[in-house]
C-alpha cells in the first residue's frame, strides 16, 4: 500500500532575521491525520517556522509546502486554520460576528458551521457579546472558533489553549483528536507536557533546529530521561534544576 503524500513539508528551511537564524535548516515531511507536538525554548524557532508553513512569512532559503503545494500560496489558504498566539479579533464585533466574518472569508453563509465551533469552544451563551468584553480565557476560545470554522485540511496552532481551564482543555483535546482522525494534519507548538503527550509525534526545536523526534517515549529514551518535562529541559540545554549544561547538547 502506497503511503499518503506528506500533508506538510520543509527542505532545508531556513530563516534570518539579520545576524540572526530563527530556522536553521529544518527537513521535515508530516503524514496527514495526525498531531504533532512542535515543542522547544522561547526562541527556537516554533512560531518563525508555524509562520512560513502558513504562508505568512517567505523563507531565507528552502522550501515549505502544504498539501504538496509550495508556500506561500494563496489558493490553499482556504485549507490552512492558523491560530497565532496573539489573538487576531475584531474586538468591536461579537463573538458571533467574529466567527461569521472568518467563516465568510472562506465561503460559509450560513449559520450552522458558526453555531457548530461556538458550542464546542463554549461560547453559545456569549454569541452577542462584544470582544473587547471578553476574558483572555475566552478570547483565546474565540479565535480557536475562528480557526476551526472552514474545517481546514491543516490546522496550525501555536500555544492554542494558554488562558484555558482545565475541563475545557480536555475537551478541546478531544476535538483535536476527532479531527485527526478524520484526516486533518494538526501541529501544536506548545510548552505544556501534558499536552505533549497526548501527540502522536514530537518534535523539539533548539536554536532553530530539529534535535529530537518521534514519540513521547521515544523523545524520553533519547534524552535518557522518566518524563517529558526532563527531557524539555535536556533538549534546552537545562539541567534538571534549570542550570545550564557546561557542554551544548548536539
Amino acid at each position: 500500500m502506497t503511503a499518503p503524500a506528506p500533508a506538510v513539508e520543509a527542505a532545508g528551511l531556513h530563516k534570518s532575521f539579520g545576524t540572526v537564524r530563527a530556522v536553521d535548516g529544518i527537513d521535515l515531511a508530516l503524514a496527514p491525520g495526525r498531531i504533532y507536538g512542535l515543542l522547544g525554548p522561547n526562541g527556537s524557532g516554533k512560531t518563525t517556522f508555524i509562520r512560513m508553513v502558513a504562508g505568512l512569512a517567505r523563507p531565507t532559503a528552502g522550501t515549505a509546502r502544504v498539501l504538496g503545494t509550495l508556500m506561500p500560496n494563496r489558493d490553499v489558504l482556504g485549507q490552512i486554520g492558523y491560530m497565532p498566539q496573539a489573538e487576531a479579533l475584531y474586538p468591536e464585533l461579537s463573538v458571533a460576528e467574529n466567527v461569521a466574518f472568518f467563516a465568510r472569508l472562506e465561503g460559509h453563509s450560513d449559520r450552522v458551521p458558526v453555531d457548530r465551533v461556538l458550542d464546542l469552544v463554549g461560547l453559545a451563551d456569549r454569541r452577542t457579546t462584544p470582544a473587547m468584553h471578553l476574558s483572555g480565557g475566552m478570547r483565546r476560545r474565540l479565535s480557536l472558533a475562528c480557526t476551526l470554522v472552514h474545517e481546514p485540511a491543516v490546522l496550525l496552532l501555536d500555544e492554542p489553549t494558554v488562558g484555558v481551564d482545565p475541563a475545557l482543555r480536555v475537551q478541546f483535546w478531544a476535538h483535536f483528536r476527532k479531527l485527526a482522525a478524520a484526516g486533518t494534519t494538526i501541529i501544536v507548538a506548545s510548552h505544556v507536557m501534558d499536552e505533549a503527550d497526548r501527540c502522536d509525534e514530537l518534535i523539539f526545536i533548539r536554536s532553530g533546529r530539529v534535535l529530537a523526534r518521534g514519540t513521547s517515549a521515544e523523545v524520553r529514551n533519547g534524552a535518557g530521561t522518566p518524563d517529558l518535562e526532563t527531557a524539555f529541559l535536556h533538549f534546552s540545554g537545562l539541567d534538571a534544576d534549570g542550570r545550564a549544561l557546561e557542554a551544548p547538547i548536539s
